[in-house]
């Protein structure tokens, strides 16, 4: 009886009905994205991801024989994802501690390395403590819902990254959405939220869509008067902006005056993977407690801390590779502006070529990789519709030679598409 129930299940009789709705379930589902998918294909906005057959660097191969494509998309700002060193110090620690430890820190515990890469992270940013995550993701998705109880207050720009678009929304403070860099409405927002207990003013330091820099100093200006803490993402800034790399709060000389910072191992810092918050010790006590992305995520790996302890070492030995980036993004900015086009943000490696129409931002991305030059274009719902982008990302280890050859190349597609004339 068992035998004959279980094939009727199988063929969709008898039993077997709720098999039949599932399957009516799922043909909906399949229809329901099928027709989602071709309204994001017929918008243009369709995002393909390329396959790279070699390292990370300035030049790439791609799969499917594209080779010596010279590449301006990545975060790779320092050049250290291919730095000898820190690929050595990354299979050192691969053989020495081994390829993870298999769970959760407070279940298999941790290992000196992660110890000893968070005493560095607060040592490089001048704070108390830090707390290790898989990714900046985490630690922003863990943060808010972890500080924050329903008497307090979060103000948010409104073009912060979505990780703590995400965070904010997890936690049970009051939310308040500033309009972007704009210190009247900030203002406008800390007087109202004057009613409620701990005010945070939450900004990234550096916004990775438009390479334009948090006015820091006003907000530590304005979150003084107003009894506020600030914290900022510095995903976009750690290793490169300011005179030692530290970030957007040493650029604008406010270290003192922010309470949490929030950045990535997966950019700058080796290009691997990983995040952390750095901060009063009692806050990253806290974390450890209390964090969900911490307590329910494995450790970091071995190799990839290995990866982003050497970035550091590098960074704390000298401060030349960190300020090699600011001619090479002058020299890009000015060209390309000398060629008609309009560059977003300013004095960051991070410079959008403003297009505002979807398609022509995927059309001459396309025409641009034909001409061995690899750029994304950005559309909605990445950023505002009617705002799509070019976005070209400077490193360190790019050339001049390779800066003059991408401006050369913008400048005949462009022309070939209207975008300039």
């Amino acid at each position: 009886m068992w035998r004959g129930g279980a094939v009727r299940v199988l063929r969709g009789g008898g039993a077997g009905t709720p098999r039949s709705a599932s399957g009516a379930a799922s043909a909906q589902l399949r229809r329901r994205l099928e027709n989602e998918l071709e309204d994001i294909r017929g918008a243009g906005t369709w995002k393909s991801e390329r396959i790279i057959a070699s390292r990370q660097g300035p030049h790439l191969r791609l799969a499917g024989g594209g080779a010596g494509i010279l590449n301006f998309c990545a975060n790779n700002y320092l050049g250290l994802s291919s730095h000898a060193e820190v690929i050595r110090a990354a299979v050192e620690a691969l053989e020495k501690f081994g390829a993870g430890l298999s769970s959760v820190r407070f279940i298999c515990g941790t290992q000196s390395i992660h110890k000893d890469l968070e005493e560095k992270i607060a040592r490089f940013h001048q704070r108390e403590d830090a707390i290790l995550y898989a990714s900046c993701f985490d630690a922003n998705a863990g943060i808010f819902e972890a500080l924050l109880t329903p008497e307090d207050a979060v103000l948010s720009d409104e073009l912060n990254h979505a990780s703590i678009i995400d965070g904010i929304r997890l936690c049970k403070a009051n939310k308040y959405r500033y309009k972007h860099m704009d210190m009247q409405d900030l203002e406008a927002k800390l007087q109202d939220a004057q009613k409620h207990c701990l005010r945070l003013v939450a900004t990234d330091g550096a916004f990775s869509m438009d390479g334009d820099i948090a006015p820091l100093r006003e907000i530590c200006q304005l979150a003084q008067k107003y009894d506020a803490l600030v914290f900022i993402d510095e995903c976009h800034a750690t290793g490169f902006l300011g005179p030692n790399g530290r970030g957007t709060d040493e650029l604008l000389g406010v270290m003192d005056k922010v309470t949490i910072i929030n950045s990535t191992l997966g950019k700058a810092l080796g290009g691997a993977a990983g995040g952390y918050t750095t901060g009063p010790k009692p806050l990253i006590d806290l974390l450890r407690q209390r964090s969900r992305p911490y307590l329910f995520s494995n450790s970091l790996p071995p190799a990839v801390v290995g990866c982003a302890s050497k970035a550091l070492d590098l960074l704390m030995e000298s401060n030349a590779i960190a300020q090699s980036m600011a001619a090479k993004t002058q020299r890009f900015r000015s060209k390309m502006t000398a060629a008609g086009f309009t560059i977003a943000g300013k004095d960051h490696p991070i410079c959008p070529v403003m297009l505002g129409d979807a398609r022509l931002a995927a059309v001459m991305a396309e025409d641009m990789l034909n001409r061995g030059i690899y750029v994304i274009g950005f559309s909605y719902p990445v950023v505002p519709k009617g705002k799509a982008r070019i976005r070209v990302q400077i490193s360190a280890v790019h050339s001049d030679e390779d800066i003059d050859h991408c401006v050369e190349a913008f400048t005949e597609v462009g022309r070939k598409h209207g975008a300039i004339p």
